[in-house]
Order: C-alpha cells, then structure tokens, then sequence
C-alpha cells in the first residue's frame, strides 16, 4: 500500500504501491484511479484505506481531474467536482492532497512553517508547460518562502523512449529530461528534468528512487497499457 512515507509534527507524505487493495486485475489491488474502468466500490474502498492510512476522514482526501496541463487548483475543502488541473495546493490543515500516476511523476511540496503545502502530477506535457514551477509559484502568493519537495518514482529516461523531435522539445525546457534509452535511441527523463526546474526556483529535492515500468509493484501504463495508478499524497497536520 504505502512505497514511501515521511512523517512528522506537521507532515505526512506518501507515495502508494500497487500492493494492499482490493481491485482486480488488471488493476490489481491498490488502484487509486477513478477513471480508469476498475469497478468504483472497488476505488472507493481503496480510496478510504488510503485517507485512513495518512489520517484523515474520506471526505478530506482530495484529487483531480488531471489532463496533462500546468493548471494549478487552490482548494480549502473538498469540492463537489474534482478541479481540472495538474496540481493542487492548500493552506488549510488535515486536507490530504492526492496525484495519481503511472508513470508521470508525482511531485510533494511543503512549507510547513508557513502553513502551505501542494502537490502535483507532472507528466512529458505538464513537465514542459511548467505545472511544477506554477505549483511553486501558487505557494509563494499563499505566503510560503521556504519550499521543500520530494519527487517520487516514475517511468526513468532509460524506459521513456519518444521521437528525437519530442525529446527535442521536452529538453529545450528542461536540459537535463534529455535522454538515452537502454538501446541508445531518443528518450525523456520527466523527473530529472522537473528536479532541474525546483533547483532553478531554490527549491531543495528529496528524489524517491523506483522506475514505474521496471517495478512491478508499481503501475506503468507504458508497460500493461489498462492499469492502475498510484498516488503521491501530503497532508498537513493542525497545530
């Protein structure tokens, strides 16, 4: 259920495994994903193991509607519909923010001084259009100063194989998503290049090791195509 986790007075963070729940396969078993053809009671009580495991009612563990975009949803409660948008951020205690991935890269971000905490699902498209540098910016207007991030496991660049054009296009973003795959052909590493972006904004990174199409224990759609996903989650804790 849980790869990785961070705890302490003011934080919990997560990333999810594919391992603990009770969907069946392909999805099998800790599939967080709505919108993926898994049976709902399934997500649901999946759903509700995660808010117990990161401590919060159900009704505080909020997601996206996620569409590969730079979108950046400031919420303060759960809301009826889930935002369209990549990202999400919070000032307000004990409301977990969910990503779901499988194979993009989750981004957690904190300012637990200042009470601001976000988090953010940044794929080949979303790495390019910037949602992680929005995200930070979104933080700072809540008044956060001193951000921390922590990446999470995704597809690694020796996996990612795109067109030269796409790499191309990718790196004049972000220098260092530049990749070779195993074969030597043209390939895209997200992660590094969104770990290059935060350093840009001052923003220290913990990378959490794991390549989601070379883990079984992780969803990859790059690997099985109909699958589930994980998710990366932050919760700040009230005083």
């Amino acid at each position: 259920m849980i790869r990785w986790r961070e705890d302490d007075a003011a934080l919990t963070m997560v990333f999810t495994d594919r391992r603990g729940g009770v969907s069946r396969a392909p999805w099998d078993s800790f599939n967080l994903g709505g919108h993926v053809e898994d049976d709902p009671a399934a997500v649901a009580e999946n759903r509700a193991r995660l808010a117990e495991a990161v401590g919060v009612a159900g009704d505080r563990l909020v997601g996206l509607d996620q569409v590969h975009g730079a979108e950046v949803a400031h919420v303060r409660e759960k809301p009826a519909v889930a935002p369209t948008a990549d990202a999400l951020v919070t000032d307000v205690p004990d409301l977990a923010l969910m990503v779901l991935v499988a194979d993009c890269t989750p981004v957690l971000l904190a300012d637990a001084e200042a009470g601001v905490v976000g988090a953010a699902h940044a794929g080949r498209p979303g790495m390019v259009a910037g949602v992680v540098p929005a995200s930070v910016e979104a933080m700072r207007e809540l008044g956060a100063r001193r951000i921390h991030a922590v990446v999470g496991p995704s597809v690694c660049g020796r996996c990612y194989e795109v067109p030269a054009q796409m790499r191309d296009v990718a790196a004049e973003r972000s220098p260092a998503s530049r990749a070779v795959t195993w074969a030597g052909t043209p390939a895209i590493d997200v992660a590094a290049g969104v770990v290059e972006q935060l350093a840009d904004l001052d923003v220290p990174v913990r990378w959490v090791p794991g390549c989601t199409r070379e883990d079984d224990d992780l969803f990859s759609y790059r690997r099985d195509g109909r699958t589930g996903r994980t998710a990366g989650v932050i919760v700040r804790r009230s005083a």
